[in-house]
């Protein structure tokens, strides 16, 4: 199971929704989605925005559990 994390490496940089909507180019609608982990993808060229917003690696924002778990 892959979790996303994007709403920890967002509080950990003291960014709001709004703010990080307007510098990646996305609306509040979607990545409102992948915050909340309501999404099923994400495009590379998304995760590459956020990322270089929000100064960090996929890894930061993504993270896997085994079902196991």
């Amino acid at each position: 199971m892959i979790i996303l994390r994007l709403d920890r490496v967002m509080a950990d940089r003291k960014m709001s929704l709004n703010e990080l909507s307007e510098k990646v180019g996305i609306s509040n609608v979607n990545l409102s989605n992948m915050k909340t982990g309501k999404i099923k993808a994400i495009r590379f060229s998304t995760l590459d925005a956020i990322c270089r917003v929000l100064d960090c690696t996929p890894g930061d924002i993504l993270e896997y559990k085994s079902d196991d778990e």
